[in-house]
């Protein structure tokens, strides 16, 4: 089993900022509803470590620069970003090409990895355990290890030892190989006080998202936080409220990703979708309407039982197809793979097909899993 090394993290995340070579092992089928094998002990300690992160996300204070790299098919694209957290103000970015955003307090837990939501999650899907500790950017650092049932690493986390600040993960794939590393190349723990400006706008881009009827698709990376900056928090009834009404809102999707968390936008436009195996993070937006194909130029093409999607590889992985009167367009760091087989798990039927595809989500053997 790979193990962290004692030092260097920060010289590990300009090379995997350059790419590994080697083709990745990324669709895996699924043969049944796997929570049974994955309801497996965990360590105490280990789960402490990562509660505590996700409390120091909001309590501590910290300026630095951030990097998100993923890898497909031997390539790799990463993003930078400086970044400055006061606590109860909120976090400002600072981008060369994207200029400078800002995001509230309750956004924290999502910016450095771990909210009790999606800790909850990988508990149930994953062992979480501890590794030997390592350095991350010159700092001490506990290591963390989510783990599969066969004992092989899925996620490793390196969390400082002094502030319990999480400063590196990676999600490995069935190879043993990081698909996604996200963290900081240097941190120093103070910060100047922050909050919206005239310079400070949230995050984000157009309402509008890829494959919409009424416009031409536009790629913005940073959608998901964009929606959630503007929508609001929908709680079960009003979920239960949007289902009746026809909208889909699986609870399950392939893969073990659950449903933890929705927005709707204030004008009652898109509805997004937040899924999670505790590890890999899934945006699906939902909108009515019709996919426009003219709008689709330069995306690729699959059609598989009988259901086109289009996809696109950036920084972030696309997935868009339509069916039953919306529009669905799917946005993660994981593999293609995880898009595409999410696109293609959406209703395109009448309600009461959606309940059953809804109902056996767990069970669809095609699914690629790229993580297990």
């Amino acid at each position: 089993m790979r193990r962290a090394t004692s030092r260097g993290r920060c010289r590990r995340g300009a090379a995997l900022a350059a790419g590994l070579a080697g083709a990745l092992a990324l669709a895996v089928t699924l043969t049944g509803d796997p929570a049974p094998a994955r309801r497996v002990r965990s360590d105490p300690g280990a789960l402490a470590l990562l509660r505590g992160a996700a409390d120091a996300a909001r309590r501590v204070p910290y300026e630095g620069r951030r990097f998100l790299t993923t890898r497909s098919g031997g390539r790799a694209a990463t993003s930078r970003v400086a970044v400055s957290h006061t606590p109860g103000a909120g976090i400002r970015y600072r981008s060369g090409s994207a200029g400078e955003g800002y995001r509230p307090e309750s956004a924290a837990g999502d910016t450095t990895g771990f909210t009790p939501a999606t800790l909850a999650l990988l508990t149930r899907n994953y062992s979480v355990v501890r590794a030997p500790d390592a350095s991350v950017c010159g700092r001490p650092a506990r290591v963390v290890e989510a783990r599969r049932a066969d004992g092989s690493p899925a996620g490793r986390f390196w969390i400082d030892r002094d502030t319990g600040l999480m400063l590196h993960r990676e999600l490995i794939d069935a190879t043993g190989r990081p698909v996604v590393a996200s963290g900081f190349t240097e941190i120093s723990f103070s910060a100047s006080p922050i909050g919206p400006s005239p310079l400070s706008r949230p995050l984000g881009g157009p309402s509008r998202f890829p494959g919409a009827s009424a416009g031409s698709p536009v790629e913005n990376t940073r959608v998901r936080e964009s929606a959630s900056a503007r929508g609001r928090k929908l709680d079960r009834a009003g979920l239960a409220e949007l289902r009746d009404r026809g909208w889909p809102v699986p609870e399950d999707l392939p893969g073990r990703l659950t449903l933890y968390d929705a927005r709707r936008e204030k004008d009652g436009g898109a509805l997004h979708l937040s899924y999670s195996d505790g590890l890999a993070a899934v945006s699906v937006f939902v909108q009515r309407g019709s996919l426009d194909e003219r709008g689709m130029t330069g995306w690729q093409r699959t059609s598989r039982r009988g259901r086109t999607v289009f996809r696109r590889e950036s920084l972030r992985r696309w997935a868009v197809s339509a069916g039953n009167g919306y529009v669905y367009t799917v946005v993660t760091d994981a593999p293609q793979s995880t898009a595409t087989a999410v696109a293609l798990s959406m209703p395109r039927g009448s309600a009461s097909h959606w309940k059953r595809l809804s109902r056996g989500a767990r069970r669809l053997a095609t699914a690629a899993n790229p993580f297990d």
